[in-house]
Parts: C-alpha cells; structure tokens; sequence
C-alpha cells in the first residue's frame, strides 16, 4: 500500500510554474507518438478484465477513446479479444503482451493482434511473478463465471483455476515466462514488424538498454502499484 500511496502523493509535490504574457487564444493539445497523431499527450493505459467493471467493456473504451482522438492499448487478460475490439471501428490502438511460456501463444497472438489493425506491441516486463495482491487473495480473486479472457479462450486459457487464495496469481504462475529478459526483446523483432514499447520499466539504466536492444520506446510504470511496495511513484522517475 506505500506505493499505491506515493502514487497520489507524488502528483502533490509537483507544483505549476506560471508563465505569463503567452497567447493562449487557441490551445493545441495535440502530439505525435510513433508516428501517430493524437489529439491529446494522455493515452489509456492497458487494463485487464474490463467487463467486470461494465458489460461492454473493452468495446466501450476503443470508441471512447477513437472518439476522444487517442490510443488505446488493450491488455492481453481482456475481456474482449483483439477481432472484437477491432471490430468497433477505426482507432489506434497498442496490444499489451505478457509472454507465456508456450512461445506459441506468443506467436498466434502477436499475428492476431498485427491482422486485427494494432499498431504497435507494448511489452510488459515488470511481472515475472506476480506481486503479493493482499486483496486478491483475501478475497479469492477469480473470473466470474460469465467471463473469459477472450484472447486466449480457442487455446483452453481462457479461465482461471479456482483456489484457495488469488486465481490471478496461479494463472501467473503457471504460465507466465519468468525467464524473459532482455534478449526476448529482440526475439519479439523477429516474429514482428510492429514497433515494441517495453512496459515496466523505472530506471535511467533500463532505458538506455531498452534502446540498445532495438525497442522503439518505453513506457514508464510500477503497475499501478500492485508488483512491487516501496518502490517510487511512476511520476517521480521521470526525471530521471
């Protein structure tokens, strides 16, 4: 919980420094990101399971944010598969990889994603294993049993094993790759001509060898504070 904490306060301790004498009659927003044009320099993040939070899910936020003019990058553990989120209509949109030991999987879901229109990889490299969720576990964190992970439901992985503790954190561990390392980076290079972000990543360090190992970016995350307490704020890691 320090982390998710820090998280907030962080945003606190950072302060505007106001210029003056500026025409501001008209404000543009807008950016470039990999080449693409968007409206804003805000982005949805990649975030599992959304039909757990509203029946239309992953659906609903592709045209939220195709409507709002920016990207969306849809997580692996979605709700809705890459064909159905395509589906809703033109966008750019980035697919967030976890690797699964079976490279396979790896394979057929960086092909699906490719064909679906997405136009760049974001892959996440924080979670070897998964952080201790204290919640998932007290509360026996699964599926309800209306929902699958849609991306993964032809290969019979669709569904998480019920347990004693967080159906999450067994999925994790039993199929998750917690080999990955850098050279994997490259390996993703060779199965696909889409741009990799690497997801995950906290440190001056780790940026400089993310470029050296042919990633078109990073994206700068402690997954939302739920891999690893006390480390910093993701916003206190920019300057660095």
């Amino acid at each position: 919980q320090w982390t998710l904490n820090e998280n907030r306060e962080a945003f606190s301790r950072i302060l505007f420094r106001p210029r003056v004498l500026i025409d501001v009659s008209h404000i543009n927003m807008a950016t470039n990101i990999l080449g693409f044009d968007v409206s804003m320099p805000i982005m949805i993040a990649p975030t599992a399971m959304q039909k757990m939070a509203h029946p239309e899910g992953e659906l609903a936020t592709a045209r939220a944010a195709a409507s709002a003019g920016t990207i969306m990058t849809l997580s692996s553990w979605a709700t809705s598969s890459v064909e159905r989120v395509n589906s809703v209509g033109p966008g750019i949109r980035f697919f967030q990889l976890y690797v699964y030991k079976d490279r396979n999987i790896v394979r057929q879901l960086v092909k699906r994603a490719e064909m679906a229109g997405f136009k760049a990889i974001a892959l996440t490299v924080d979670t070897p294993r998964l952080g201790r969720r204290e919640a998932d576990i007290k509360n026996r964190f699964n599926l309800p049993p209306h929902l699958v992970l849609e991306n993964f439901a032809a290969l019979d992985l669709g569904k998480m094993d019920k347990t004693d503790d967080s159906g999450l954190a067994s999925y994790v561990a039993s199929q998750v790759d917690q080999s990955l390392c850098w050279e994997d980076v490259r390996w993703l290079q060779t199965i696909t001509s889409l741009p990799i972000l690497v997801k995950g990543v906290m440190t001056a360090e780790d940026t400089r060898i993310a470029i050296e190992y042919g990633a078109a970016g990073i994206i700068v995350s402690n997954h939302g504070a739920r891999q690893l307490d006390y480390v910093p704020a993701t916003i206190s890691c920019l300057e660095e």
